[in-house]
C-alpha cells in the first residue's frame, strides 16, 4: 500500500468562470458523474491507499470544502499551507511528514484534477511504479502520447531498467507542433503527467541535495506538525521557502543523475486544463454537443439548455436561466451568475488570457 498525496492547489483560470480562486475546479463534478474531481481522485486510489494514508495538500480557503467532500478522511491528513509555494513546497511537505510516521513509505502524489477511465489498468501501473520506487528510484508515471500535444511536457524515455519500468533520460518542455509531431512519431516521448512515486527518504535525501535550504526548511516544519508548536513554526518558516515546481527542483536534476524512471500509462488519462477537453471526454449528443452539470438537460426536465441547429457546442449553466444557442458550431458558452463566457473552443486555452487581464484591473470576480 502506498501513502496518497494529493496536492489540490491552483485556480484552473483556463475554465474561469466555472472555476475560481475560492472554488476551484477540483470541486467541481467534472467526470460524467455526481463525483467532484477530487472525489473521484481519492475513490480511483482506494485499491493502492487507505483513506487513513491518504493526504490532500491544500491551501486555507480550500480546507473546510474538501473536508465536507471527503468525510472519511482524516482531518489530520488535510495539510494546509499558509500560501502557495508551488509543487515542491507542498509534495515535500507531505514527503516529510510521512517519513516522520513511515520513515521508508512509498509515498505518490496525484494531481486532484486529473480524469482516468480505466481505473483498473492505472491500479496495475501504480503497482509497477511502486515496485521500481521500492528499488530506489524517482518514478514518475508517463502517458503514451495519442496524438502530438503542445500543451504537455515530455519525458525523454531510455534503456529499459525491468519490465516496462524505463530510464527517464530527459524531461522537456512544452514543445512546438512539429516538434511534438517528432516525438511521437520516434516512440521515445511520454506526456508528463505530474504524477509520482517514490520510497520518502529517497525523495528528500535528493531534495536534500539539490535543495538543501528548500529541505531543511521542511524538516523543521514536519518536526514540529504534530505538535502545538506546528502553526508559530509554519508561519515562520513556510513565507521563506523556495517557491519552485517539483520537476525543476529535483526531477530535473535526479534525471541527469539516472535517479529517474518512469512507467507507460495508457488508462485513459486526461488533464482536464480547459473547457475544449470537457467536451472531447465528457457524454455528446448525437451533434457533439456537451452539456456540463449534473441537472443540465438536453431534453426533458428542467430546460437549463436549449440548443438548435448547433454543433460540437459545450454549454456550462450554472446561473439557473435557460441558456438557448442557434445555429453555433465549436463554440463554448458558460454562464455563471456574475459572469458569461463566449469563445470558439479553438481558442479555449487562452482563456487564461481574460483572468491575466482582470488581475491587471483589480477585478474580483477571478
Amino acid at each position: 500500500m502506498l501513502h496518497a498525496v494529493i496536492p489540490a492547489g491552483g485556480s484552473g483560470t483556463r475554465l474561469w468562470p466555472l472555476s475560481r480562486a475560492t472554488n476551484p475546479k477540483f470541486l467541481h463534478p467534472l467526470t460524467g458523474t455526481p463525483e467532484t474531481l477530487i472525489q473521484a481522485t481519492v475513490a480511483r486510489l482506494a485499491p493502492v491507499a487507505a483513506i487513513g494514508d491518504t493526504y490532500v495538500v491544500t491551501g486555507t480557503a480550500h480546507a473546510a470544502a474538501i473536508a465536507r467532500q471527503l468525510p472519511d478522511l482524516p482531518e489530520s491528513n488535510i495539510l494546509i499551507e499558509p500560501s502557495p509555494r508551488d509543487s515542491c513546497a507542498a509534495i515535500g511537505l507531505a514527503a516529510a511528514v510521512i517519513a516522520r510516521r513511515d520513515p521508508e513509505g512509498v509515498m505518490g502524489s496525484f494531481a486532484a484534477d486529473h480524469l482516468v477511465r480505466d481505473v483498473a489498468r492505472f491500479t496495475e501501473v501504480l503497482r509497477d511504479a511502486e515496485a521500481g520506487a521500492r528499488r530506489g528510484l524517482l518514478m514518475t508515471i508517463g502517458i503514451t502520447p495519442t496524438h502530438p500535444e503542445t500543451g504537455y511536457g515530455y519525458l525523454q524515455c531510455g534503456a529499459v531498467v525491468d519490465g516496462p519500468v524505463r530510464v527517464v533520460d530527459e524531461f522537456k518542455e512544452k514543445p512546438s507542433r512539429e516538434v511534438a509531431a517528432e516525438y511521437v512519431a520516434s516512440g521515445r516521448y511520454l506526456w508528463n503527467a505530474g504524477m509520482f512515486v517514490w520510497r520518502v527518504d529517497v525523495f528528500l535525501r535528493e531534495l536534500a541535495r539539490q535543495q538543501p535550504q528548500l529541505h531543511d526548511g521542511l524538516t523543521r516544519i514536519a518536526a514540529a506538525w504534530d505538535t502545538d508548536d506546528r502553526d508559530r513554526v509554519l508561519g515562520q518558516i513556510w513565507p521563506t521557502l523556495t517557491k519552485i515546481s517539483v520537476d525543476y527542483a529535483v526531477m530535473e536534476g535526479a534525471a541527469a543523475a539516472g535517479l529517474v524512471a518512469t512507467v507507460p500509462g495508457d488508462f485513459g488519462w486526461n488533464d482536464i486544463g480547459d473547457f475544449h477537453t470537457l467536451g472531447e471526454v465528457l457524454p455528446a449528443d448525437a451533434d457533439g454537443n456537451v452539456v456540463v452539470g449534473d441537472d443540465a438537460t438536453l431534453d426533458g426536465g428542467k430546460p437549463e439548455v436549449l440548443l438548435h441547429d448547433s454543433r460540437n457546442v459545450v454549454v456550462v449553466p450554472q446561473s439557473g436561466r435557460l441558456v438557448a444557442a442557434l445555429g453555433l458550431e465549436n463554440m463554448i458558452v458558460v454562464d455563471t451568475p456574475d459572469v458569461v463566457l463566449v469563445c470558439g473552443r479553438d481558442r479555449a486555452q487562452d482563456v487564461k488570457k481574460l483572468v491575466d487581464e482582470l488581475k491587471e484591473r483589480g477585478d474580483t470576480r477571478i
